[in-house]
């Protein structure tokens, strides 16, 4: 994981695509979704942070496990042009546990890594039971020669209820992701823009060798406290105008996080 970042404790920038086409909310076309994207990618990299994640949830409601060819597709358009116009290390996650979908995204788009629910155990979602993908995920990765294109890993994700392992802990779960052949483990709170308890980042780290990354509700006013428990950081909403996911990146928002990032190290 370290191979692709120039600094310690990366932070990535999550763009939030507009919702795509074919979807309940979709109203632009891939053109403008792209250039919206581009322009985003743009102001992360002015603003110095490390790398970027892009999102498709506008999508709601979900698919469950797979998307179709028309999102494969944009997400496709948008990768290549987010690349291009920012040269950092790109990831991407297709919600909801699309991580095969993912996979040949970011294997054509020249992308580095996908996040990934569902990669170890299963867990219940809005969308319904996320089993996991990890057999069927690195099968997929190796068959299309996809090595390069790391795998970061949710445990016990957000917006999910995880009663059907409520006895196999957030340790266990971090051991079992590695085992499996994750590249990263990432920690959330329950949901999104909730900070992780320190105690579950803490749990991560001592379970598993893997860089363990937090995936939500990080932001200036609380970087500092989390700064030396974790290996890295994805930020969205506090990215955000008034720190709202939905909305388009606030460039004085990501300058007053790096810039507090920077006093934590």
């Amino acid at each position: 994981m370290t191979s692709l970042f120039s600094r310690e404790k990366p932070v990535i920038g999550v763009i939030h695509v507009g919702a795509l086409p074919g979807t309940p909310r979709g109203n632009r076309n891939v053109a403008e979704l792209v250039r919206g994207a581009r322009e985003e990618a743009k102001v992360y990299g002015e603003c110095r942070v490390d790398g970027i994640i892009i999102e498709n949830m506008h999508d709601v409601p979900y698919l469950k496990g797979e998307v179709g060819p028309e999102i494969v597709a944009a997400m496709t358009a948008i990768g290549i042009e987010v690349k291009s116009a920012c040269g950092l290390p790109v990831g991407l996650q297709i919600l909801a546990g699309a991580n095969i979908e993912a996979m040949a995204v970011a294997h054509a788009a020249g992308l580095d890594f996908i996040r990934a629910e569902g990669f170890a155990y299963a867990h219940v979602a809005d969308e319904g039971l996320i089993q996991a993908s990890a057999a069927k995920l690195l099968r997929y990765r190796k068959m299309i020669g996809a090595d390069r294109v790391q795998v970061w890993a949710d445990v016990k994700k957000k917006h999910s209820a995880h009663a059907i392992t409520a006895d196999v802990s957030l340790g266990q779960t971090a051991e079992t992701v590695e085992f499996m052949g994750a590249d990263c483990v990432i920690v959330t709170g329950s949901v999104t823009g909730e900070a992780p308890r320190i105690a579950d980042v803490q749990e991560a780290k001592q379970h598993c060798h893997l860089p363990v990354f937090l995936g939500s509700g990080i932001s200036d006013g609380n970087i500092e406290q989390f700064y030396n428990e974790a290996d890295g950081f994805i930020i969205g909403s506090a990215f955000k105008v008034d720190g709202l996911w939905s909305n388009t990146i606030d460039p004085a928002r990501v300058s007053r996080f790096m810039q507090a990032r920077g006093a934590s190290s």
